[in-house]
């Protein structure tokens, strides 16, 4: 379970602040070597047991860039991007 940044990330910094585990690195410490940000599924935990939904998704200015899969977590669609009405 982890939330997954898209290519649509504008690298505001927004999420890393935000993130209670700290799994979210900017796109020079990405180990996939894409230019965006990265989680660390290892860590992530879609602030469950937190928040209602993911902290970085809350914060992101960007829409339906932060997605993710936990059908526990409100609002979530698997592997397609949560757009709030």
């Amino acid at each position: 379970m982890a939330v997954r940044i898209t290519d649509t990330c504008i690298s505001c910094d927004a999420c890393l602040d935000e993130c209670p585990t700290e799994s979210i690195v900017d796109n020079d410490d990405n180990p996939t070597g894409e230019d965006i940000y990265y989680v660390n599924p290892e860590t992530c935990t879609e602030c469950v047991g937190d928040n209602d939904e993911p902290a970085c998704a809350e914060a992101c200015p960007t829409e339906g860039c932060i997605v993710w899969d936990n059908p526990t977590t409100s609002g979530a669609v698997h592997n397609e991007a949560v757009v709030e009405e």
